[in-house]
């Protein structure tokens, strides 16, 4: 038999500013357009985080002001 492979789409890449974890036993990362602090934490162990830059997808952040929204959500008033 047969089976045609489907042909594998290259996903555009571009070079996007990161902050990851300065732990050496820690992986953690997050993108610099989906932060919520000027300077985040780790989210998985606490620690500071250090800019850099890393060649990762495009994907388009619709709210860019991530910045300076405050934390937590009002759930309603009183």
């Amino acid at each position: 038999m047969y089976y045609s492979r489907k042909k594998v789409e290259d996903i555009p890449q571009e070079l996007t500013a990161i902050w990851s974890c300065i732990q050496e036993d820690c992986n953690g990362w997050i993108r610099d357009n989906f932060a919520f602090a000027e300077v985040p934490t780790c989210h998985q162990c606490e620690s500071p985080m250090k800019r850099s830059m890393s060649m990762l997808p495009v994907l388009i952040n619709t709210r860019e002001d991530q910045k300076s929204l405050k934390k937590g959500v009002q759930i309603g008033k009183e």
